[in-house]
C-alpha cells in the first residue's frame, strides 16, 4: 500500500527562535563593541562631547537587551568610562558620570515590569502592538444577511489604545446571530489583558453551546481564573434571523434597549436578571433569567455598557434618559453609524471606557 508522505507528522524547525537569538548576541557584540570605541575617543580626545556619548550607548542597552545582558553591558560602560576619564579627573567629567550612573539608575528601575517578565522594551512594545490588533480583531462582527445589520462601537477612557470593555459577536448558523457585550473591571490599559483573555475564550463559547447555557459558561471560566478582583458584567443577546425573534441575558449589566419603530420610542427589555460574573461559583440556566421578544421591521436592539449612563453626582435614571435621547437623535440621522454617535455623547465622557452596539432590522 502507498503511504502518502506529506501527511506523515514532521518535526518542526524553530528558526524564530534561533533567529532571536542571533539577533540578541550581534546586538550585544555591537554595544560591547561601541563602548570599547567611544572609551578609546575618550581617551585620545577628552571632551565632554565624549563622555558624554556613554548616556546614549546605556539607554541604547536598556531597549535592544534583556535585563541580564543589560548589566553586562552597563558594567562595560562603568569600567570603560572610569578609564577614560583616569588621567584627566576634572568636574564636568565628575558632573557627567554621575549623569551616567543616574541614566543607568532610572532605566533599570523604569523599566522593571519588563525585567521581571524578562523582556526588552522594544519587544515589551511590540507585543502591546500585537495585543491592541488582537483585541480590534475580536471586535469586529460579522456582516449579517439581506435585511439585518449590527454595528459597534468601543472608545476607552482617556483615549487609551486598551479598553475593559468589548463586543465579540458570530453568526453559528445562515439564520442565527449571537453576541456579547462585556465590560471586565477596570478601565483602559489595566483592563486590556483581561479582556484579552476574556474575548478570546467568550468568543469560543459564543454559538457553541445553547443560548441559555453561555451566560453559565462564561461564570464559571472567569472563577476558575482566580483574580481576586476579576468580575465582570455581561449581556447576551441571542437573534433568529428568520423571524426576528430574539432572546436576551444578562450578568449585572445595564438593560438593553428596544427600539419600536411603530410607536418610535425606546423601552427596556424587561424580566433579565442575573449577577455579575466572576462573583459566585457553580451558577445555571436558572441564575440567568432570559428575556424574549421580536424585532420586527424598523426596529432596533440598543446594548450599552455604564459608561454610557453613568456619571458621578447623576442619578442613573437621569442617565439612561440622557442617553435614550441621543439615541432618538442619532437614529433619526439613520441607524448606520448610530452606534459611535451614541457612544461619543456617554456620560462617562474620557474618564470610562464606552461600549455599543445597535442591531436592527430593515
Amino acid at each position: 500500500m502507498a503511504i502518502d508522505l506529506s501527511l506523515a507528522p514532521r518535526r518542526l524547525s524553530r528558526p524564530s527562535v534561533a533567529a532571536g537569538r542571533s539577533g540578541l548576541d550581534t546586538a550585544t557584540a555591537g554595544l560591547f563593541g561601541l563602548v570599547v570605541v567611544v572609551g578609546a575617543v575618550t581617551i585620545a580626545w577628552p571632551s565632554d562631547v565624549a563622555y558624554a556619548l556613554f548616556i546614549p550607548l546605556a539607554v541604547a542597552a536598556r531597549m535592544v537587551l534583556p535585563a541580564r545582558r543589560t548589566l553586562f553591558v552597563f558594567a562595560a560602560i562603568a569600567i570603560a568610562y572610569v578609564v577614560s576619564v583616569l588621567d584627566t579627573l576634572h568636574a564636568s567629567a565628575c558632573a557627567l558620570g554621575l549623569v551616567l550612573a543616574a541614566t543607568m539608575a532610572l532605566v533599570t528601575v523604569v523599566d522593571r515590569t519588563h525585567t521581571q517578565a524578562g523582556v526588552t522594551t522594544a519587544v515589551g512594545g511590540s507585543m502591546l502592538m500585537d495585543l491592541r490588533e488582537r483585541l480590534r480583531a475580536q471586535g469586529r462582527l460579522p456582516i449579517l444577511p439581506s435585511g439585518w445589520n449590527v454595528e459597534s462601537s468601543v472608545q476607552p477612557a482617556y483615549g487609551d489604545s486598551f479598553s475593559g470593555d468589548f463586543v465579540v459577536g458570530n453568526c453559528p448558523a445562515n439564520d442565527r446571530f449571537e453576541l456579547a457585550m462585556v465590560d471586565v473591571s477596570g478601565k483602559g490599559t489595566t483592563a486590556g489583558t483581561r479582556s484579552l483573555l476574556l474575548g478570546g475564550a467568550f468568543a469560543g463559547l459564543l454559538g457553541a453551546m445553547e443560548p441559555q447555557r453561555f451566560l453559565p459558561a462564561a461564570n464559571d471560566y472567569l472563577m476558575r481564573q482566580g483574580w481576586s478582583e476579576g468580575f465582570a458584567t455581561a449581556i447576551h443577546a441571542s437573534v433568529d434571523l428568520a423571524s426576528g425573534d430574539y432572546s436576551i441575558g444578562s450578568a449585572g449589566h445595564p438593560p438593553a434597549m428596544h427600539f419600536h419603530a411603530g410607536s418610535g420610542r425606546f423601552a427596556p427589555v424587561d424580566g433579565v436578571s442575573g449577577i455579575a460574573l466572576g462573583i459566585l461559583d457553580h451558577q445555571d440556566e436558572t441564575d440567568f433569567q432570559r428575556a424574549r421578544g421580536r424585532l420586527e421591521r424598523g426596529d432596533a436592539l440598543l446594548l450599552f455598557t455604564d459608561g454610557v449612563i453613568e456619571q458621578p453626582g447623576m442619578d442613573l435614571t437621569q442617565g439612561v434618559d440622557r442617553m435614550l435621547g441621543h439615541a432618538d437623535r442619532a437614529l433619526a440621522q439613520g441607524a448606520k453609524g448610530a452606534a459611535t454617535r451614541i457612544c461619543t455623547t456617554g456620560n462617562g465622557g474620557l474618564a470610562d471606557d464606552r461600549a455599543v452596539v445597535v442591531i436592527w432590522r430593515d
